[in-house]
């Protein structure tokens, strides 16, 4: 069995991986200055930047969860390995080979993690999808499907289209050779038993197309019926794997991602060659859900890579003006006019507030979906289409207006009737109230009567009104807090407290020690060629009053102290791990919050030159945290010399007082002249 991989190659491969392209794989990270950067947590709900990332020192911290860690535990918590998992990972996804103690050079392929065994399984299927649509003659049906599409060659070859052969085992027989064993193909959803115990491929006869992650790596497969004894469906996907979930996928988003990040527009379509009109049309930022309807988790995705903007600290929302580009920020979905097209943009506002807003419809004329839109009229037509997109609200809604003639009083009240459901699920209160103007204003009743028709469905629907620019409230009625378990309430009310203490105003927000102590500490760690040997050499545990910064103190003289020559992140990497499990996330947090910079060192993108980095301090960092070392050394200086006079006070005359009194006097001079440098 092979061993742990060798320290020296974990060190390699947390120094080569870059955090930033990562993370950024995932989520829209802006600037936040001094080589830093925020961008919303992918870990939770996220609604504003919480997680602040630090790729000079390979760190991440989520200020709203709590979670975080190096480079190694975002890749663990982002696709559920272990650590040793999380190594391979990042060394396949870099290119470093892997040793391990006690089995010489490689890992024996049975033993790599099963997450990388399966990843490894679809991309040997893929390329024999690829090779099978290129030389096998059965795939001519697949050739003239595409062909009937607009697509050429080189356009199937990009999007990765593929041909899976009739037949029963022809991928198992394949991936067998290549030394996969039948429980990892049905692991990846590529096979199946059946009831006489033989393995069968899962997709036969039909064109495939992979379906990746953002990093690239194919998790699984769309295929499309091609011949019609196939009595499987017309489209048929992988099933849910350990690597597949279709809540949490979308076709077409690595080749999408970084035009939706640049441009901070998204378009959902229905089919994998809608996707491939639309790329081919100009309409880069188009991606597709894979056999089921777009929901919350979808919508997650989606916003982490638009992100959000603020304006002094406010939320904003709705579409924001994008630099650079003639459309605002937004998502569009792309419906068919009849009845299930309407259904799917009602499905949409069961989404947040902050994407409802953000939230666009087009429907082509003839009701065409995208490919046939551009195989009839071109691909003006589709980016055309896109650009004359409805917000989401207007669409609906005047759908609904549209089905009544408004020049009979009837008329008016059954469309008043029918939109004031529409309308009561609009949580937002401001944007609640703009709607009922405008439908008032479109049917043609008074504002009082529209109102109260929605009011009434609100009413019955229980909607929960909504201010898109409120701070949470954290309040929970008596009637909830006593339907709980005892052990619930308990739980409650230690989160109260814990909510409490993050919360009050009297204690660490504007205390100048805990705030000189905090600053220190975060400039050391992410900065430490900045402090001077001399001044920390000067220090000791005393000079913190705040136990957390105790510690951290302690973790680095047990580190030995500052680096000496060594790259910084790898000096902060053995001080996190000496500190242990208590001290290791205080260490994450203060790795990647805001020092002080100076503004002129803020930028506004990352790879800029001049940008400081922890190896090669600014000045601005270099005197921050010299003057924040003098603080905390005169701070050490007067409480030692308070507690001298103190107990100077109740001693009696003599010797011992007047030694104390010389010890004193020492310690006012050395203040002194610290003061004076």
């Amino acid at each position: 069995m092979a061993g742990k991989i060798t320290q020296e190659d974990v060190d390699k491969v947390r120094q080569t991986a870059d955090l930033y392209e990562i993370v950024s794989a995932d989520v829209q990270l802006k600037s936040a200055g001094g080589g830093r950067f925020m961008g919303l947590c992918p870990f939770h709900d996220d609604k504003s930047p919480s997680m602040s990332v630090n790729p000079q020192m390979g760190l991440w911290h989520c200020f709203a969860c709590g979670a975080g860690g190096d480079t190694f535990k975002y890749i663990e918590q982002r696709d559920g390995v272990d650590f040793r998992g999380a190594v391979e990972l990042l060394a396949d996804q870099y290119h470093i080979e892997l040793h391990y103690e006690h089995s010489g050079t490689g890992k024996p392929r049975e033993e790599r993690s099963t997450r990388q065994r399966l990843l490894a399984a679809n991309e040997e299927a893929q390329r024999f999808f690829v090779d099978q649509i290129a030389h096998n003659p059965e795939a001519v049906v697949a050739h003239k499907m595409l062909d009937g599409r607009n697509f050429s060659w080189n356009d199937a070859m990009h999007f990765g289209c593929g041909y899976a052969p009739k037949g029963w085992d022809n991928l198992v027989r394949h991936l067998s050779e290549k030394g996969f064993t039948q429980q990892e193909m049905m692991d990846a959803g590529l096979a199946r038993r059946g009831n006489n115990g033989t393995v069968y491929d899962y997709f036969r006869g039909r064109a495939t197309w992979p379906i990746r992650d953002t990093a690239g790596n194919t998790l699984g497969f769309g295929a499309r019926k091609l011949f019609d004894d196939d009595n499987a469906g017309k489209y048929l996907n992988t099933p849910d794997t350990a690597l597949y979930r279709k809540s949490q996928v979308l076709y077409g988003l690595d080749l999408a991602k970084n035009s939706i990040q640049k441009k901070r527009q998204a378009v959902i379509v229905e089919g994998y060659t809608d996707v491939m009109a639309m790329h081919l049309a100009g309409i880069d930022t188009a991606v597709a859900t894979c056999g089921t309807a777009f929901g919350k988790e979808h919508a997650n995705i989606i916003r982490r890579l638009i992100s959000d903007d603020k304006i002094s600290g406010i939320q904003l929302v709705g579409p924001q003006k994008v630099e650079g580009q003639t459309a605002s920020s937004r998502v569009v979905f792309t419906f068919d006019g009849d009845a299930a097209g309407r259904k799917g943009a009602l499905r949409a506002f069961g989404l947040d507030t902050s994407f409802q807003a953000q939230t666009f419809v087009a429907v082509a004329r003839d009701n065409l979906d995208p490919c046939d839109l551009r195989i009839y009229h071109g691909d003006e037509a589709v980016r055309s289409l896109i650009d004359h997109a409805s917000p989401l609200y207007d669409f609906v809604m005047r759908e609904l207006v549209s089905h009544f003639d408004l020049q009979y009083t009837t008329g008016q009240v059954g469309a008043m009737k029918a939109v004031a459901p529409i309308l009561a699920q609009i949580r937002d209160r401001s944007m609640y109230d703009m709607y009922v103007r405008k439908m008032a204003g479109m049917i043609g009743v008074e504002v009082d009567v529209m109102r109260k028709e929605a009011n009434a469905e609100r009413s019955r629907q229980h909607v929960r009104d909504e201010d898109a620019y409120a701070q949470p409230q954290s309040y929970r009625s008596n009637s909830r807090y006593e339907q709980v378990s005892p052990s619930q309430q308990r739980v409650e009310r230690l989160d109260t407290a814990r909510r409490n203490a993050r919360r009050q105003q009297y204690f660490a927000v504007d205390d100048t020690v805990f705030m000189t102590e905090q600053q220190f500490m975060a400039l050391v760690l992410q900065a430490p060629y900045a402090l001077e040997p001399e001044l920390f050499g000067a220090l000791t545990v005393d000079s913190f009053m705040v136990p957390a910064f105790r510690g951290v103190f302690q973790a680095l003289v047990v580190a030995g102290g500052l680096p000496n020559g060594q790259p910084a992140q790898a000096w902060n990497a053995h001080v996190r791990e000496v500190a242990g499990p208590v001290i290791m996330p205080v260490i994450d947090e203060l790795s990647v919050m805001d020092v002080p910079v100076a503004s002129h060192e803020r930028f506004g993108s990352r790879g800029e030159t001049g940008r400081p980095d922890a190896d090669h301090p600014s000045e601005s960092q270099r005197t921050a945290v010299d003057d924040l070392a003098k603080k905390l050394l005169d701070l050490g200086y007067m409480r030692r010399i308070a507690a001298m006079q103190m107990q100077m006070d109740h001693m009696p005359e003599g010797p011992e007082k007047i030694a104390m009194l010389r010890s004193l006097v020492q310690l006012e001079q050395e203040r002194a002249q610290l003061r004076a440098r």
